[in-house]
């Protein structure tokens, strides 16, 4: 037993202002890794974008500074300055300084908003070594500057300098804030640029019109890069295109369907492409719904229903055929559906599933008519005839993949046959600790089966490379003998059919080589997770094994290296007299060294592969695995870089 200590009502804490954001930054801002000091800038962008979504603002600028700050300004109405009536400060100081304090909780000042919850400026503010905001409105400049201080011992973030001060005239209306990131509190401070670029590209598309500006001044970024400005007139008939780049479509110019039901407003953009598998992005006031939710179903319900009734209309289905299956039509789709609403309810912490019931019935109706509506002319007959040959030939490939699944099953209850001679499995039967390791070839399989450890590591190797699912229909990916085993391994189906629920091993580490053929042999697995358990991926289950690459030594001390850029600083720690081993291979390791740098969970490095970006992760994933060789050219001469040389001498120690 613990020893006895007083506990009363002096023990229990209470943290004022914004303490408690900087003391548990993680409840607000999810982490304070990458992902969360980027997410600064979101909660200051969506703030603009709420402002442009509700018809007052038409330009925002996102820029990096050269001091590590970053400024975020619109040219939307403005933050109120005048007087709260019961916290007697300005509103600039209320929205900076309190949580839950904003003007989206009502439908009044917006009618559709992204931020619901009042605590995003505050947060910023609460996570910043200082912050400025300027605010234009009614023909006057305000300004008010905030800050981390010391006082008594404890750190306080967000502190007013002074209040809300007119210091000059406006022209214009809107709102400019540049804040400097807490090197205390977060792991690091440095801004990805591909990472803002491509959400504030997603923005633009999502926002018809409004003119987003990206600038970044710091060090080392070419002058090409420095200022982009993203515009689409177009918005999400744009998006789709932007989609489908490197893919070939049915019919050039995508459907595009609005309307407003019950006070929903919703907006959809469709094309079909020759490609399997379908890609829907949703998203409810600019936040996108990654794992859907009742208006994704609402558009699934309007598709099936329309076209199967213009099938039977138009003789493609005769009387005596059963209805296409909307999987059927959702084949080769691209859509990207956007809903505004007011009191959205989410599933979850994350924002990422809608929950409401009444848009499933506003979606379906609006896109309902819209489709009747857009097929009832006679210049549309070719898209419909193309889109129902491609549902004709999705239910063959259906019925051919259901038979095929059928067999698969019947042979796996039988004998477990893939998995005869290849799967080393594990003994343990708690499934949150089991991990199984796909491995790159018989030899690297050996070496791992006898490195692991029995009780809760499993090994599969691959006795060849996969096809690249991407280029295959789904019946002939369960055709191939190496999927095959993957599925039967983590026993969860696949496809419609994936049911995370039975999944054998809470982590599936991809283990290959270091080079050319590896990283293949990983691009296609997770093109095979992404288009047919993707569900695997978004739950956080799949992982990369990191193998090192070099080995410095010299006699009793190694040290082990995992990237070309860890290299010089291993040689100086390991010191005079050192030796280098390049690992080309799983199988040049001995079982004792890959279990100390690769299996050991105390010792090695696993990336775990998430989804950021479902349309950017669609669009890469098409580009470098898809069909259309001159897209990928173009990525590779982009993004490749060709005047690296490899200038390794292996050494021996004591030379």
């Amino acid at each position: 037993m613990a020893e006895h200590k007083s506990y009363d009502a002096k023990d229990i804490q209470v943290l004022e202002g914004l303490d408690a954001v900087r003391l548990r930054p993680g409840m607000y801002i999810g982490t304070t890794g990458p992902k969360g000091l980027h997410h600064l800038i979101w909660e200051l962008v969506d703030n603009a974008i709420d402002e442009a979504a509700n018809g007052y603002c038409d330009r925002i600028i996102v820029s990096l500074n050269a001091d590590g700050s970053v400024t975020v300004e619109d040219n939307g109405r403005g933050i109120p300055v005048d007087i709260h009536p019961t916290l007697k400060i300005s509103a600039v100081e209320v929205v900076y300084t309190k949580l839950h304090a904003g003007g989206k909780f009502n439908n009044e000042n917006y009618a559709y908003s992204g931020g619901l919850h009042g605590v995003g400026a505050s947060v910023v503010n609460a996570l910043s070594k200082w912050l400025v905001v300027e605010v234009c409105r009614g023909g006057k400049k305000y300004s008010m500057r905030f800050e981390t201080i010391t006082k008594n011992g404890k750190v306080h973030g967000g502190v007013p300098v002074a209040p809300l001060t007119e210091v000059g005239k406006a022209i214009k209306s809107g709102t400019k804030v540049t804040y400097l990131a807490d090197d205390t509190i977060f792991e690091t401070v440095e801004y990805e640029h591909e990472t803002i670029l491509k959400k504030l590209r997603e923005l633009a598309f999502l926002n018809k019109g409004v003119e987003i500006v990206f600038i970044d001044n710091r060090k080392n970024i070419e002058e090409s890069q420095r200022c982009v400005t993203f515009k689409y007139e177009g918005g999400i008939v744009d998006f789709v295109k932007f989609m489908n780049e490197s893919k070939t479509v049915l019919y050039d110019k995508p459907i595009y369907i609005e309307g407003e039901r019950n006070g929903i407003k919703v907006a959809v953009a469709i094309e079909h492409t020759d490609s399997y598998t379908d890609n829907v992005f949703s998203y409810v006031n600019n936040i996108p719904t990654t794992e859907g939710g009742t208006h994704e179903v609402g558009l699934r319900s309007a598709l099936t229903r329309v076209f199967n009734d213009l099938a039977r209309k138009t003789g493609a289905l005769k009387d005596k055929d059963a209805n296409y299956i909307g999987d059927d039509f959702k084949e080769g789709l691209t859509a990207v559906l956007i809903v505004k609403m007011k009191n959205v309810q989410f599933e979850g912490q994350t924002k990422t599933k809608l929950g409401n019931p009444e848009a499933k019935n506003a979606v379906e109706g609006v896109i309902s008519d819209g489709l009747v509506e857009y097929f009832s002319s006679n210049k549309t007959g070719k898209i419909l005839s193309q889109i129902l040959s491609k549902a004709e030939g999705a239910a063959k490939v259906r019925e051919a993949a259901r038979k095929a699944k059928e067999i698969t099953r019947q042979k796996n209850a039988l004998d477990g046959a893939p998995l005869v001679g290849k799967l080393a499995s594990c003994t343990g039967k708690n499934v949150e600790n089991n991990e199984l390791f796909i491995v790159e070839g018989n030899s690297a399989g050996g070496t791992a089966k006898q490195a692991r450890d029995r009780f809760f590591q499993a090994v599969l190797p691959l006795r060849g490379k996969p096809l690249n699912v991407e280029k295959k229909r789904i019946d002939q990916v369960l055709q191939n003998e190496e999927f095959r085993t993957i599925i039967t391994a983590l026993n969860a189906g696949i496809g419609e059919d994936f049911n995370l629920a039975n999944l054998k091993y809470h982590k599936v580490i991809i283990l290959a080589d270091a080079d050319q053929d590896g990283a293949h042999i990983r691009a296609i697995l997770l093109t095979f997770f992404y288009r047919y358990m993707r569900e695997l991926i978004t739950e956080g289950h799949v992982y990369i094994g990191m193998p090192p690459l070099y080995k410095v030594y010299k006699k009793d001390v190694e040290e082990y290296v995992y990237s070309d850029n860890e290299l010089d600083a291993a040689i100086e720690r390991v010191g005079k007299g050192y030796g280098i081993q390049r690992y080309k291979g799983l199988g040049e390791m001995s079982n004792d060294q890959l279990w100390d740098t690769t299996l050991n969970p105390d010792a090695r490095s696993l990336i775990r592969v998430s989804i950021e970006d479902a349309a950017e992760a669609e669009k890469m994933i098409t580009v470098l695995m898809g069909d259309n060789i001159d897209a990928r050219k173009a990525y590779i001469t982009e993004n490749a870089d060709f005047n690296k040389v490899d200038n390794f001498k292996p050494t021996a120690a004591g030379k």
